[in-house]
């Protein structure tokens, strides 16, 4: 996708990213707000990653790494741009990141219930651990 442009988020990207979420992603997150964004990129200002094509906002991955481990979330790409290669480039950015930064495996949270995901993430070759189940607990009113 030689006319596609992946760079990290600026704080001035942050409506325009909550807009396209509305668009192109499944489910919502707790953090899907102008203060939750902001607090991603001011602690880790290349961790959301955008793709752009023309200068128009196709598809988004947010690749936090703390250390430890490697963290994928928000993969979404617009409908209009889906089964083009936006998904697979944004995760070739993010896992050339996380290689940078010494990440030795990622793990994506994944909705259950979207199985559009589940054969996206497959054929980049992520694999579901049926030994794992993500518990949560909300530490702010929603």
């Amino acid at each position: 996708m030689s006319d596609l442009r992946i760079r990290p988020a600026e704080v001035s990207d942050i409506p325009a990213v909550l807009a396209f979420w509305r668009v192109a992603a499944e489910g919502t997150s707790v953090s899907d707000d102008e203060t939750g964004v902001a607090g991603l990129i001011g602690r880790d200002a290349a961790a959301l990653l955008l793709a752009e094509r023309d200068g128009t906002l196709m598809g988004t991955v947010i690749a936090g790494f703390d250390g430890w481990r490697c963290h994928l979330y928000r993969l979404a790409v617009h409908p209009s741009a889906r089964r083009q290669g936006v998904a697979r480039a944004l995760l070739a950015a993010a896992e050339e990141r996380f290689t940078a930064l010494g990440g030795r495996r990622g793990d994506a949270m994944v909705l259950e219930a979207n199985e559009r995901a589940h054969h996206a993430w497959q054929a980049v070759g992520y694999a579901r651990e049926e030994q794992w189940r993500r518990w949560t607990k909300p530490l702010a009113p929603r």
